[in-house]
């Protein structure tokens, strides 16, 4: 699963951050509003697609709290309990069965080399720039992750930046957390500006879902800082199923790719959301209209509260299959699992 996790905290982010003045398509900090006005509660949830509230009783939230963002909301299936975006958010009773599946499936915290920042693969460097997320999707790989100990300030990124400097390996940085677009235009730009102080670093790597589910949040000012940069800056963002992706979100990437990211896309092969033929083709399609490439298409990170969404490795390598058949080379993803110590994700398809 890619690196960019949803954490548990569901804080709010203060309208006085710095930079908020900025943020918004316009000014005015739209997408910080957007994120304090988010769902916080399954009842709620349901109630709001017009769904039986006793659904939204028996969800269980397990230590990992519901944070539904309202223009994701509104791409939902009213009336539609099994709706696709609705089952990445709606906590289940599934989530506290005893699935023997360990907290930390994929190595994060043999891999931390300072406060918040985690080195697996030869040249890259994974800095953890906020412990918050815009949406909890529920099969998170980082759901059980140890967030307190993540930095959550400028000040507090200093240990890593110099660990970054220092290390002549180091030429990709990526961005994740969390979310690193929960903070504000201002402290991203100063973050960027550091960056630019570390010669060796190519690259700056986003990893963000926030483009999809409040689409808002790509303003001038984070058009701005990607254009300013003199690093090459890749944003991934993270979209399961095409149906998220709708004219703002479309608008959206728009403006991410004129301010010169290049984009790419990692999904999640998730029982019941996109374990079909048909629904991966129209995500890839839809990525690719949208000027996104399908980069992977990870097996699920097998973290203890998500094995209902579990689908077998020999079921995703035939999907894959079958998607070259039916769509050009460039719109198929690469089906990949990640392995704990691993120098690389393994290939799978």
């Amino acid at each position: 699963m890619p690196s960019l996790a949803h954490s548990e905290s569901g804080v709010r982010p203060s309208q006085d951050e710095p930079g908020a003045a900025r943020d918004g398509p316009g000014h005015g900090g739209g997408w910080q509003r957007e994120l304090a006005q988010a769902i916080r509660d399954p009842v709620e949830l349901c109630a709001a697609l017009g769904l039986d509230p006793a659904i939204g009783r028996s969800a269980a939230e397990a230590g990992f709290s519901t944070l539904v963002p309202r223009p994701f909301l509104r791409r939902m299936r009213h009336g539609d309990p099994a709706d696709p975006l609705l089952r990445q958010v709606l906590p289940s009773p599934l989530e506290q069965a005893a699935d023997g599946l360990p907290a930390d499936a994929v190595g994060d915290l043999a891999s931390l080399r300072a406060p918040g920042l985690l080195q697996k693969y030869h040249g890259r460097a994974l800095l953890m720039v906020s412990p918050r997320c815009a949406v909890h999707c529920r099969y998170c790989f980082r759901r059980h992750y140890p967030y307190q100990t993540t930095p959550a300030s400028e000040p507090s990124w200093s240990a890593a930046l110099d660990a970054i400097r220092a290390d002549p390996t180091v030429s990709e940085v990526i961005l994740s957390g969390g979310d690193p677009l929960t903070v504000g235009d201002g402290p991203l730009q100063r973050l960027f500006d550091r960056l630019e102080t570390a010669p060796r670093v190519k690259r700056i790597r986003l990893h963000t879902r926030l483009p999809i589910v409040i689409p808002s949040r790509v303003t001038e000012g984070l058009a701005a800082t990607i254009r300013g940069s003199s690093k090459r800056v890749v944003v991934v963002v993270h979209v399961n199923h095409g149906r998220e992706i709708d004219c703002p979100t479309s608008d959206a990437l728009h403006r991410l790719r004129g301010a010169g990211a290049l984009l790419l896309n990692q999904a999640v092969l998730l029982r019941g959301v996109n374990d079909s033929v048909d629904t991966l083709a129209d995500l890839s399609t839809t990525l690719v209209d949208a000027g996104v490439t399908p980069y992977y298409l990870h097996r699920l990170d097998r973290v203890a509260g998500v094995g209902h969404f579990g689908v077998a490795e020999g079921e995703g390598e035939a999907l894959v299959q079958a998607l070259r058949l039916r769509l050009p080379g460039y719109a198929v993803p690469r089906f990949v699992r990640e392995d704990p110590g691993a120098p690389a994700k393994t290939v799978l398809a």
